[in-house]
């Protein structure tokens, strides 16, 4: 109880506490962008090869030799195979200390893993500040990580997890019971908003052009952010990210010379999106119909 008073009797400790859960999560965050999608790759396979091969039966020696979820088998190098430590696997401090390289054979380490662990920390400590210590909170971290992962694995598979978009979207079905931030009513519009919006836009993309300008993921991951945050704010999430999305996409065609017939992943400009939404969307609302005289 006294830890609980001091955390909400003392903004600063609450912002300081949230910031190094965040680096501990953002870790924790990494394993999940690196392995999640080769779980899944896993999965598919084993099932496609059911299909295929009915008789062709796996010992349950074999498998769990060839065990690989997010908790096994441990981090090591990907180059020596070297077993990654506990004291080298402390957020950006290890990182910092390593130098950036594999303490057995020097392999370079991406600066990748200690910027998403300083990001989740930051990102969890701006939560902090603009809930301070309460239940809401407590839920927009949890939602601010599981947009992090998904952001990531977008970006390096174009592919967002049901096994995050889900479970999610209903964490925001279920708090609106409460409710934390929006009422029953309103989260189930949002979701249902959420998802028919980028529906419709897909099929009237490809009715048009013959092509599919996103995938269902995205769908999925407006619905959670509907769910969450009703549908009033859809706008300024799909308003948002349309416009960083496409900021972003021309300069990299026009600066990085990126192929324009190669697609960019849509979901981490919701996730940007649907976060700042979470914090600031009404404020930004106001803002807008303020300074439009509506």
């Amino acid at each position: 109880m006294e830890v609980v008073t001091l955390l909400q009797t003392q903004p600063v400790t609450f912002i300081i506490t949230a910031l190094i859960l965040g680096l501990l999560i953002g870790s924790f965050l990494n394993v999940v962008i690196y392995r999640l999608p080769v779980m899944m790759n896993r999965e598919w396979q084993q099932q496609c090869h059911e299909l295929l091969y009915p008789d062709d039966a796996t010992t349950d020696t074999e498998k769990k030799t060839d065990t690989f979820n997010l908790n096994t088998p441990r981090s090591r190098c990907p180059k020596c195979n070297h077993k990654i430590t506990a004291l080298e696997n402390i957020p950006i401090f290890s990182y910092l200390f390593l130098k950036g390289k594999c303490s057995s054979c020097s392999e370079p380490i991406s600066p990748r893993y200690a910027l998403i662990e300083l990001l989740t920390g930051i990102l969890t400590a701006v939560v902090a500040w603009h809930f301070g210590f309460s239940w809401q909170a407590g839920a927009v971290m949890l939602l601010t990580w599981a947009l992090i992962a998904m952001s990531f694995i977008d970006i390096d598979h174009q592919l967002l997890p049901d096994n995050i978009t889900l479970p999610w979207l209903w964490l925001g079905l279920l708090l609106s019971l409460f409710p934390l931030f929006v009422d029953t009513h309103t989260s189930l519009i949002g979701a249902a908003a959420g998802y028919l919006s980028l529906w419709s836009i897909f099929w009237l993309f490809k009715l048009l052009t013959g092509k599919e300008g996103m995938g269902y993921g995205d769908f999925k991951l407006l619905a959670l952010l509907g769910a969450w945050m009703g549908w009033q704010l859809l706008p300024v999430v799909i308003l948002l990210s349309s416009v960083v999305g496409a900021v972003i996409g021309i300069a990299m065609i026009i600066i990085l010379g990126r192929d324009k017939n190669i697609p960019i992943p849509f979901g981490p400009y919701l996730a940007a999106a649907g976060w700042i939404a979470m914090l600031w969307g009404n404020d930004i609302t106001e803002a807008y119909l303020s300074y439009s005289g509506l």
